[in-house]
């Protein structure tokens, strides 16, 4: 058995076991968490955002870009969008419901924060590519999607 028969052969037993359907809901999974974590914290209460969610983007959190720093437009507008949209697509994307658009509102949400945060860019690299790996496959066999019949991929 060569090299490229041994490739071959590992690449059927990872096709067989391992199914675009599963990688898409782990890479679903995967990427929500995060996002839902941090949109629980901005919430002080059903229907309220936090005051310290508002103090982020009031005072902390600024736009870097070519080496300036520029405060958020509408700050009070900004906390709550990302609030409601690191609940909302997190719980879209895990029950595959809207999964391409969820997916791509987290990347908009990641790029974002590459531009808040430019330190964490290894992370916000990972999150983008979750967020394009799940562009790519779909919402799989798991879905939502799939079971109202919108199997994009």
């Amino acid at each position: 058995m060569g090299l490229a028969s041994a490739f071959l052969r590992l690449d059927e037993i990872a096709g067989r076991y391992f199914p675009w359907w599963l990688a898409s809901a782990a890479l679903r999974v995967a990427l929500a968490v995060p996002f839902f974590k941090s949109g629980l914290t901005k919430w002080s209460s059903f229907g309220k955002l936090s005051s310290s969610a508002k103090t982020l983007f009031n005072e902390e959190f600024k736009i870097n870009v070519w080496g300036k720093a520029y405060d958020f437009p509408f700050p009070d507008q900004a906390a709550l969008a990302s609030g409601i949209a690191e609940i909302a697509l997190p719980i879209m994307l895990v029950l595959g419901f809207g999964t391409k658009i969820a997916a791509l509102g987290l990347l908009i949400m990641a790029i974002v924060i590459q531009f808040v945060i430019p330190t964490g860019w290894p992370l916000h690299l990972t999150w983008g590519a979750m967020a394009l790996g799940i562009l790519a496959l779909g919402p799989g066999k798991f879905s939502i999607d799939n079971w109202l019949g919108r199997r994009s991929s």
